[in-house]
């Protein structure tokens, strides 16, 4: 049953958990099939849906919106949360759809998309994810060791990025089931964090701060509720509603594409991810739409230190408005929630780097080392080879290495607009395939395919508008215009270098007849039988359990009336 070439799926029953990928060399040994470990099923349900709320709020929404709030104000960075909510979550069920179909050990969208669209594609954003998580990774431990300087310290900055490092690195070189329960505490964080946060703007809001200076919306008045930036009037209105629009994808980033990646190792897929789809829309009402319409309350769009510069959790809204109230303890205490908020995040994009390599070798896209796996489940190589960028943090410890850093940053910029294009276009080949071959897809969202369409189209203005502010009057620099746009060419490089070498033979897309949606669908269904099976099991246990306790119980309690009456 073959996937991809050079690519085979093995496994039935209980044994789908071994699900493999073979090598050319690997394919028999006396007359039998040589399986090499392969990855494991170790996340659950619970922690896939933790793990899916974690990957929904991101560190900017604690910081970054601090900078949108101030270049446009609460109104704008209002609506802007809103559409970005809605454009990812249509970009959400396009990859669910994908997802179930086929979730199998490797899964990622780099994999969908070489077997839907196009090879050329699906290495070109394989290797996108690889290594802009990979470098994202060590963006994020350097946000920690800022965040750590918010204490009071003499500790040597090395000495921090050190620290974390060994807690990521050690953390992805776990058990999956490990790096799950530590996603599920981390998230379990950043939703207590944000929910407090939230009750915290409503008790300002209605006067219940130290000063009883009932705030409401205050803000919205004086100083405004929207700001021009750049230029004046109308056009700098605009301007400001743009560039807001523009960053505020920042703070989604690759959150959609977590799920698929850890897909390949959850337990019972087609069932959990439907279930993470569908609760993402009221995750991101309720942390990003309500997130922003509390931080536009709570804090003055002109507020000092709002745009510092400095990157630490002094430029967050929050930190500004608690310190507004005149309430001590609280900074430390968010501080200390952002800081496990950008652990989490380095911890998942070294997890995204390392699982995007090894599902660009399962599909035969990269070495077949990178396939192998230790007898925990975890593609040692392909982690291994993905912590090789955790050390570009240490570049910021000198100031003119820490240039050459955010030049590394800045590959990234365009990542996220990109991959959402890449993914609205591998949906729409999908379903196209399926309806041309009659094949019903376990998943459907009633808002696709329009979603899908109407993301794409918008994905790709705001890719193209990501640096727009260098063509305004006066504003033209040759290294702003290489920050916001150098990661575009690296992407259509490798693309089209790979299609013009090794795929030259491939089609530029396949045709919907001519797409494989069957192969490694046995295996799929066998697993979807034995979680049920699992399942079933489960509440068999937990109903017998339950019986005995009952049971129990009513023979203690007609004992003691026994001796009772006895007396």
């Amino acid at each position: 049953m073959t996937m991809s070439p050079g690519v085979e799926y093995q496994g039935q029953g209980k044994d789908v958990e071994k699900t493999i990928a073979l090598s050319p060399t690997q394919s028999a040994r006396d007359g039998q099939v040589v399986e090499p470990l392969g990855t494991k099923r170790g996340i659950k349900s619970r922690q896939a849906q933790m793990i899916a709320i974690g990957g929904s709020v991101g560190t900017s929404l604690f910081i970054a919106s601090g900078q949108a709030l101030a270049v446009g104000g609460p109104a704008f960075l209002l609506v802007a949360y809103i559409i970005m909510s809605l454009m990812v979550y249509g970009i959400v069920t396009a990859v669910v759809e994908v997802g179930t179909h086929l979730p199998l050990s490797g899964a990622s969208m780099s994999m969908h998309c070489s077997r839907y669209v196009s090879k050329s594609l699906g290495v070109a954003l394989g290797y996108l994810y690889f290594y802009s998580f990979g470098i994202l990774a060590a963006y994020e431990i350097t946000a920690g060791t800022i965040l750590i300087n918010y204490w009071p310290n003499n500790v040597h900055v090395a000495v921090w990025i050190t620290i974390f490092m060994v807690l990521i690195i050690g953390l992805n070189l776990c058990p999956v089931h490990i790096y799950a329960e530590t996603e599920f505490y981390f998230a379990g964080i950043k939703v207590i964090l944000i929910i407090g946060l939230l009750i915290l703007s409503l008790v300002l809001m209605l006067g219940g701060g130290p000063s009883h200076d009932r705030l409401g919306f205050r803000y919205w008045s004086d100083p405004g509720a929207v700001n021009a930036y750049i230029e004046p009037g109308s056009r700098g209105r605009l301007v400001a509603f743009i560039y807001v629009w523009i960053l505020s994808g920042f703070s989604f980033y690759f959150s959609p594409e977590l799920i698929i990646v850890t897909s390949g190792e959850m337990k019972n897929p087609r069932k959990n991810l439907p279930i993470a789809s569908r609760q993402f829309f009221y995750r991101l009402i309720f942390f990003y739409v309500l997130g922003a319409a509390a931080i536009g309350a709570i804090c003055a769009s002109n507020s000092s230190g709002l745009v510092s510069g400095a990157g630490n959790a002094n430029a967050s809204p929050w930190v500004i408005a608690i310190r507004n109230a005149g309430i001590e303890i609280l900074p430390s205490i968010v501080n200390a929630g952002i800081l496990s908020s950008a652990c989490s995040a380095g911890n998942s994009y070294l997890f995204m780097s390392g699982r995007s390599l090894y599902s660009l070798a399962v599909s035969g896209h990269a070495p077949q080392i990178f396939t192998r796996c230790n007898r925990w489940g975890v593609p040692i190589y392909a982690v291994l080879t993905a912590c090789l960028f955790v050390p570009l943090a240490y570049m910021v410890c000198n100031s003119g290495t820490g240039v050459a850093f955010n030049w590394f940053i800045s590959i990234t910029n365009t990542a996220g607009y990109t991959s959402w294009i890449v993914c609205c276009v591998t949906f729409l080949r999908f379903r196209k395939a399926c309806d041309i071959q009659g094949i019903a897809s376990p998943y459907k969202s009633r808002a696709q395919p329009f979603a899908a369409w109407i993301c794409m189209i918008l994905f790709a203005v705001l890719l193209l508008l990501n640096g727009f502010t260098v063509f305004l009057p006066g504003k033209w620099s040759v290294s702003g215009f290489l920050t916001s746009y150098i990661g575009i060419p690296i992407f259509l490089v490798i693309w089209l270098g790979h299609k013009l070498t090794a795929g030259r033979n491939d089609p530029w897309m396949y045709s919907p007849q001519d797409v494989d949606l069957t192969s490694g669908l046995s295996v799929v269904e066998a697993d979807v039988s034995q979680g049920q099976a699992d399942e079933a099991m489960n509440s068999a246990g937990v109903g017998l359990i339950k019986k005995l306790k009952n049971r129990f119980i009513s023979v203690h309690i007609s004992d003691s009336d026994e001796v009772a009456y006895a007396s």
